[in-house]
């Protein structure tokens, strides 16, 4: 299983004070150099944390995979063609919203998302659908041409009782099941941290982890490296 790092939140920080420090691109370069498979940034409509000129710096220092995540909008999908990075997530995306809330409705906009992946797959960038583990939106993804689906893993993150976390990791796991049967890459991430990943990361049939705030929160006590490192240590050993 991989580990894809997300580097949102360094932005968010050097933007409280409009300067240049901490650099995300640096930080995406400590973070593959301690052992990161992948790079995940969101360049948001708002550009509340990434920029457009963080695309194109990570586009050109990122060694591993660079994902971009992103609205299905006219303007970032013009610049995902510019760029063009490893692949895309498509994620819903609300101004209001402090993150992303949940999954894209792949079932309710099939015929949209279809055309959209078709113009991605001109373009030679395989697309990922961030989705909620309900076996009607898996398969949504499979029939609107997706080569990937992520797993929203916030409702498991969230919940508290023990009974409500075993039956959100059972929908993980049916997901992820269901995903590779229809060969679908599968992808999993929100909210997980040092806490929670082990039993996401256990599922066999999920690829890759995506996780940001939880390592970057770490870093701010422990440094990047080191949390890059023990984060990937309870991946790799689930």
């Amino acid at each position: 299983m991989r580990l894809a790092i997300n580097i949102d939140h360094v932005a968010t920080l050097r933007n409280a004070r409009g300067g240049e420090e901490p650099d995300p691109v640096t930080a995406a370069q400590v973070a593959e150099l301690a052992g990161a498979e992948g790079i995940v940034c969101h360049l948001r409509e708002d550009r509340r944390h990434i920029k457009d000129r963080d695309v194109r710096l990570l586009r050109d220092v990122v060694k591993t995979r660079l994902d971009l995540e992103m609205g299905a909008t006219e303007e970032i999908i013009k610049i995902a063609f510019d760029i063009v990075p490893d692949f895309v997530t498509l994620v819903p995306e609300r101004r209001q919203e402090l993150t992303t809330e949940g999954g894209l409705d792949v079932a309710g906009q099939k015929g949209f998302l279809r055309g959209v992946i078709a113009e991605f797959h001109n373009h030679r960038i395989p697309v990922s659908l961030f989705v909620d583990p309900v076996p009607a939106q898996i398969e949504a993804a499979k029939e609107a041409g997706a080569d990937m689906v992520e797993l929203h893993t916030g409702e498991y993150a969230n919940a508290r009782r023990e009974r409500d976390i075993q039956e959100c990791l059972v929908a993980i796991k049916q997901a992820a099941t269901l995903g590779k049967s229809l060969g679908l890459g599968v992808h999993a991430g929100h909210g997980l941290n040092y806490v929670n990943t082990r039993p996401v990361a256990s599922i066999a049939e999920i690829d890759e982890l995506s996780i940001g705030h939880a390592v970057i929160t770490r870093a701010v006590f422990a440094g990047l490296d080191r949390a890059v490192r023990e984060m990937l240590s309870l991946v790799k050993s689930s």
